[in-house]
């Protein structure tokens, strides 16, 4: 066996030796091509005049129902869709945009979060002699290069380390890493390195000590990935592209063409989801960038058309930020079944993931236990004995589609390649189907410039190779410090600020609210343990946020970080929202149920919630149902079998301590299985009993009552004890 891997790794070895020979060949015909993207302004400048204030929705929409014809329509605001739109528009063409959703409200908010080469697609390319593999990842290593010049508040290097076990995958892994960092050529981000056991440990305390022999530190990028979308779609916005979202195609407009007698798609009859009226889009181009709902489009020009589009779940997990170190990521490029796990450090939290198996195309996908549990089974595998991972702290999930193109004679999605394909049909409406979050600028050249060539359009070559997104352009890395100095922010407040709006993080610090305090001045939270301020409300209004879910997942990322703290945070949010929008106290009520099931279905809520229920199995030890009997009983005095607020604030009390009454019914309500409005006894140790099983973290009441317990028992001595003995 020991053999056998040895000449594989040789075998390998060799294999890379030719793949990066050729290689360097292809990325200097590639740089021949593009020329560097690092630390260069946009190759073609753009002569388009950017609006220095963002138009409102209203006026966007008013602009697609009287603008004659446009150049081009986008159908989709993912990122392909918008990187089209941006392309379009800074070519000089007439751009529109329409989105049935949100901007990113799909796929392009779900990611792992990374702007990568795809490390395990040049193993593939290697060991399969796949060139179209590696021609992604080549392509894929430059734009990531680009992404992290244009938005540099959004995006940054992160190391990523991959730790081995055996002494012949060092030398195996070592040339699989270096040789990514050939191929991404000048634009290699770092140079990778080789850890010793002892280094990694270092770096990466929560590993698993035992049978580690090293460790492999690559670099690739990491953004914020619905911010990035929403920054490429304002940008287009900017440059005078109408886009809307919540703006659905119900079917596309057809004509004969006289010449040729086909029909010919010329625009869409589009609809406004909030208020349901219909109008035509007319344009001399239609691009269908939809993602996974790619061949629902198809089928609106052609229902006789074949998929190809194979749809992909991928679901990922958020833990608490002392799962992994403050600035290095871990791959596992080997689980139980294959698949790939990365986890990574990401907004002061820790995602897990992903998963990939093939689902059904669906607007609102779920995470599912079977997913979340996979993903923590792996984690387990690599993190020390010493640290419990345990099911309660998953904080949040979220399932997202992968658009993969068909493989017709593929047998499972993970060996699907991720390259794009964009076709024009016979009537004329060119689809983008494929690639990744990565290449979406690539992705969206290719469009327009076959779209370009399919309709005859005058316009230049493209521009958007080094042009900054907006917040990118007075953006440093000590900008906070003047939000900091010159509005009295929070310093924590202020880094978000900055890292989130870039140089417009100024607009948002001109309008929060004093806060009555020394310090900090100005900024009030939405929740306290996150630096999300009410400011930022008021502003994503101005970023097109129409609903409280746009608010809670994706002008703020609060859902994807913990979905408790998003349900907290939701009525202030919607009461800001509310004033601003001029909602009834219908609508606001309909707006909190809507978010909440959101919450509850698509960010992991429903998976969390249902650790605990009133058919949870008690599995404590004899001494551990009597020791918690007792903490129980010092609340319930009279002997009821339940506790309620009442009983709760007596002890709190007797121990000065006080929470107010809305605080303290959340409290109970989280463990009241049965609704009724106390914590029976049977409750409160189906609580103790999940929390030593790890199936519940973080439970306030648990805490509580243990605190209260200590306290109390502290109090009790305190007079027999005295100092210095005597009878």
């Amino acid at each position: 066996m020991a053999f056998r891997k040895v000449v594989k790794g040789t075998a390998l070895i060799g294999g890379g030796a030719i793949a990066t020979v050729f290689g360097l060949s292809q990325f200097s015909q590639y740089r021949n091509k593009h020329g560097n993207f690092m630390y260069v302004q946009a190759e073609e400048p753009v002569n388009i005049p950017m609006k220095s204030h963002l138009p409102t929705r209203e006026d966007q929409l008013l602009a697609l129902q009287n603008t004659h014809e446009f150049d081009v329509l986008v159908i989709g605001g993912g990122a392909t869709g918008c990187g089209c739109a941006l392309d379009a528009v800074t070519r000089g063409l007439k751009t529109a945009l329409v989105e049935r959703d949100d901007f990113s409200s799909g796929t392009s908010s779900r990611s792992t979060k990374l702007i990568h080469g795809g490390v395990r697609y040049l193993q593939k390319a290697i060991m399969r002699l796949d060139f179209e593999q590696y021609k992604m990842v080549k392509e894929a290593l430059l734009e990531r290069a680009n992404l992290l010049e244009i938005a540099p508040h959004l995006s940054g290097p992160l190391p990523i380390m991959l730790p081995v076990y055996k002494w012949w995958q060092l030398p195996y892994y070592w040339v699989g890493i270096k040789l990514y960092d050939l191929v991404a050529g000048s634009q290699c981000l770092k140079s990778s390195y080789v850890l010793s056991k002892s280094r990694a440990l270092e770096l990466f305390p929560m590993l698993q000590k035992e049978r580690l022999v090293g460790a492999i530190v690559y670099y690739d990028g990491q953004h914020n990935d619905a911010r990035m979308n929403l920054a490429i779609a304002l940008t287009a916005a900017r440059y005078g592209a109408a886009t809307a979202n919540y703006t659905e195609v119900v079917r596309l407009l057809k004509k004969t063409d006289p010449k040729s007698g086909k029909e010919c798609v010329f625009g869409a009859r589009c609809r406004d989801v909030l208020t349901g009226q219909e109008f035509d889009v007319k344009a001399k181009c239609v691009i269908n960038a939809t993602g996974p709902f790619t061949d629902s489009v198809r089928k609106m020009d052609d229902q006789k058309v074949s998929n190809i589009c194979q749809p992909s779940a991928g679901v990922h997990i958020v833990m608490p930020g002392y799962y992994s170190p403050d600035n290095m990521g871990l791959l596992d490029p080997a689980t139980s079944d294959g698949r790939v796990i990365f986890f990574l450090p990401w907004e002061k939290m820790t995602i897990a993931g992903t998963t990939d198996t093939p689902t059904d195309v669906t607007p609102h996908p779920i995470p599912t236990e079977e997913d979340i549990n996979f993903i923590l089974t792996e984690v387990r595998n690599y993190l020390s004995c010493d640290v419990e991972v345990r099911r309660g702290d998953v904080l949040a999930a979220w399932s997202g589609i992968r658009p993969l193109v068909t493989d017709p004679s593929s047998k499972d999605t993970q060996s699907i390649s991720r390259n794009h394909v964009v076709a024009v049909s016979d009537s004329g409406l060119v689809t983008i189907a494929g690639g990744k979050w990565t290449t979406y600028r690539s992705m969206a050249e290719d469009t327009i410039d076959a779209a370009i060539q399919a309709h005859n359009l005058k316009a230049g070559p493209c521009k958007t190779v080094g042009l900054l997104l907006q917040g990118a352009k007075d953006w440093s890395p000590t900008l906070y410090i003047r939000l900091v100095q010159d509005y009295g922010l929070e310093s924590e407040v202020a880094q978000h600020l900055a890292s989130t709006y870039g140089d417009k993080a100024f607009e948002v610090a001109k309008i929060a609210q004093v806060t009555g305090k020394r310090w900090p001045i100005v900024g009030k939270r939405l929740v306290s343990e996150f630096p999300y301020i009410e400011a930022e409300v008021v502003h994503g209004i101005k970023e097109y946020a129409c609903t409280a879910v746009d608010m809670i997942s994706r002008r703020t990322r609060l859902a994807f970080l913990n979905v408790q703290a998003a349900d907290e945070a939701l009525p202030r949010m919607i009461d800001i929202m509310g004033k601003e929008l001029h909602w009834s106290e219908q609508k606001k009520k309909e707006e909190l149920a809507a978010a909440k099931k959101f919450l509850y279905y698509e960010m992991g809520y429903k998976a969390k919630s249902e650790q605990l229920t009133d058919s949870s199995e008690i599995t404590l030890i004899p001494s551990d149902i009597d020791r918690y009997k007792k903490r129980f009983h010092m609340f319930d005095k009279e002997k009821k079998g339940f506790i309620t607020i009442l009983d709760v604030q007596r002890v709190l009390e007797s121990i000065s301590i006080q929470i107010d009454e809305n605080t303290l019914h959340e409290i109970l309500n989280e463990v009241d299985l049965n609704k009724n409005g106390q914590v029976e006894l049977n409750e409160f140790l189906q609580l103790m009993s999940a929390i030593q099983k790890g199936y519940v973290s973080g439970s306030r009441l648990a805490v509580l009552m243990k605190t209260a317990e200590e306290n109390l028992r502290q109090r009790v001595l305190i007079p027999v004890d005295r100092s210095g003995g005597g009878l």
